[in-house]
């Protein structure tokens, strides 16, 4: 009897092992401590198994029964400890139910051998066991690649539209584990069903990883393609820059060797007395000075992002004012500190371009903190209304979060900086702090 009532406690305890795999690739992301973390999930999750189990026991129904609505609390709990969007922690979740799914399917193999006399709606204490050790063993053989390729996956924000659909690949393989759950225990047991549901479930688990290893895979190659992208953009702002940069030179030397004719014939005319005509010539010789305004800093890469941006805004309209004091080695990666800079300064011209002219402004600043810091300052104005939804910025172009926002946080974030956005009066400011890693 004592048995019976644990039996379905322990078929239930995988999700302490479950749990802790949907947090491995989230070491970036945690909204509590991890010691915080720790203490909440092993009492939430011995919880859950304790009352499910019970009411499995109580009311004589199988774990699946208890196992969708613990799957949707853990969901809403899982969110909740997370600074990450719901499509990709949900997603997450859903990959390991999957997963955990199909050696559930194994496990009801060995359970079908072991012991062939079980009827019940749970597994036998044997099977139990060796189905949470199963599930142990797949966190440990997950571990690197949960804590490593994983959490590369959830870094890439160029890859954003993908997890949309990730989460209907392990829905379907749930659904098939749960489909091929037998309504009568003891069918497994004519002719050789019971050989072909463990070949099954073998396969089924086989191809759900291969599916994972592909779809990495996949989203690697689509990030790498999107980083090349990036890097021939801000080669293409460099060039454009150098351009801009040997125009300006040329012009002012010409302006320069120009300037010895111009007081010659200055002179000349104050000689003369001729006030009017020289007037005119005056007017004349300023027109002819080269009207290009360079905002420059050392680093040749921001430099070149500043530039761009510089014309776009000129060819808008739009007021801009810059003072970036920045060396050419900086203490962080310049991709980055560029990434950061094109986005906030790509939102700022977005925005501007819906703002009445008398009201466009936009102004960027950089400069070293320290050896290993460096604060980056956009402000900007904007009509309208900016739309938050749980602390993240809603995009203006689409439905959803702001991809380019949450872009910059994670880089802010990554090594122990901070992005801080405010808005008021219908000014927009950024507040960028970029730690460099620690030699």
């Amino acid at each position: 009897m004592m048995n019976n009532f644990i039996n379905p406690i322990i078929e239930l305890a995988v999700i302490l092992p479950g749990l802790l795999l949907t947090y491995l690739p989230m070491k970036h992301h945690l909204h509590i401590s991890k010691a915080k973390l720790a203490v909440f999930s092993v009492l939430t999750s011995i919880l859950l198994c304790v009352i499910g189990g019970s009411l499995c026991y109580f009311f004589k129904i199988g774990t699946i029964w208890v196992t969708i609505p613990i799957l949707v609390i853990t969901a809403i709990s899982y969110q909740y400890t997370l600074k990450i969007t719901p499509w990709k922690s949900i997603s997450v979740l859903l990959a390991v139910c999957g997963s955990f799914s199909c050696i559930n399917g194994v496990a009801r193999a060995i359970d079908a051998l072991l012991c062939p006399d079980n009827l019940s709606l749970w597994f036998g204490l044997e099977a139990g066991l060796i189905y949470n050790i199963l599930c142990w063993m797949s966190v440990i053989i997950s571990w690197y690649p949960a804590t490593h390729a994983a959490c590369d996956l959830l870094e890439y924000d160029s890859i954003a539209q993908t997890w949309y659909l990730f989460w209907i690949l392990p829905t379907v393989f749930f659904a098939l584990n749960l489909f091929m759950i037998p309504i009568i225990p003891g069918i497994l047991y004519q002719g050789r069903i019971l050989q072909i549901y463990i070949v099954v479930s073998l396969i089924l688990l086989a191809l759900l990883m291969l599916f994972y290893a592909l779809f990495y895979l996949i989203a690697k190659s689509l990030n790498k393609n999107n980083r090349l992208k990036q890097e021939n953009q801000f080669l293409s702002m460099q060039q454009t820059q150098y351009e801009t940069l040997c125009s300006a030179i040329e012009e002012t030397r010409q302006a320069r060797h120009d300037m010895r004719h111009h007081f010659s014939t200055i002179a000349t005319l104050t000689k003369r007395r001729d006030w009017q005509e020289l007037e005119y010539y005056l007017a004349q010789a300023q027109e002819a000075i080269p009207d290009i305004e360079l905002n420059l800093c050392d680093n040749p890469a921001v430099d070149a992002v500043i530039g761009h941006y510089a014309v776009l805004y000129k060819i808008n309209d739009i007021p801009f004012s810059t003072e970036f004091d920045l060396p050419h080695k900086l203490p962080i990666t310049e991709m980055e500190l560029c990434l950061v800079l094109s986005n906030l300064l790509e939102n700022a011209l977005e925005a501007s371009i819906c703002t009445k002219p008398k009201k466009r402004h936009i102004r960027a600043q950089a400069y070293l903190h320290s050896n290993n810091i460096v604060l980056l300052t956009v402000e900007n104005t904007f009509d309208g209304v900016i739309e938050e939804k749980n602390g993240i910025l809603q995009s203006t172009k689409r439905r959803g979060n702001g991809i380019g926002v949450q872009s910059v946080r994670r880089i802010a974030e990554k090594n122990g900086g901070y992005c801080n956005i405010i808005w008021k009066n219908n000014v927009f400011c950024a507040n960028i702090l970029l730690r460099g890693e620690q030699n």
